[in-house]
């Protein structure tokens, strides 16, 4: 955790590999679980996994993944847990085409995020690379 860290952010930055996957969903159940979120850990870490592995994938594909890292961040408000991972690429995200019936293992991280975040987009962060957030609701289901 960085030391700038608040009560309601956190950030973290790992290398982008097994281990670094694994710190990752460490990072947000225990920032949820400190925040009294625990019910939304688990998609929360879905999130930041799928969006940290694009960050490889297509972003940093040059690099080895032993050698890539990307800031995971998490912004808590009153309604929202905000997740962000920050790279050194400019590629925009993007969809993979399919006509539906694709059965690849890959290729489904953004499909993922849409799925499970009420919200999210991505912003280029001057002077080089971009950031990816999704929002999470954290209000009761009705």
């Amino acid at each position: 955790m960085d030391p700038s860290d608040t009560a309601d952010r956190a950030t973290l930055r790992i290398r982008c590999s097994g281990e670094g996957f694994a710190e990752a969903r460490s990072f947000i159940r225990d920032t949820l679980h400190g925040w009294s979120l625990d019910r939304h850990s688990d998609d929360a870490a879905l999130v930041i996994t799928e969006l940290a592995a694009n960050a490889v994938v297509h972003a940093m594909p040059r690099l080895p993944a032993s050698e890539t890292e990307v800031w995971l961040g998490l912004l808590l408000d009153p309604a929202h847990v905000m997740l962000t991972v920050s790279d050194s690429g400019d590629n925009p995200p993007g969809y993979p085409a399919t006509d539906g019936s694709d059965l690849r293992e890959h290729g489904r991280g953004l499909c993922i995020v849409d799925a499970l975040a009420e919200e999210w987009g991505w912003a280029l962060t001057p002077p080089a690379g971009k950031t990816i957030w999704a929002r999470l609701s954290t209000c009761p289901p009705r």
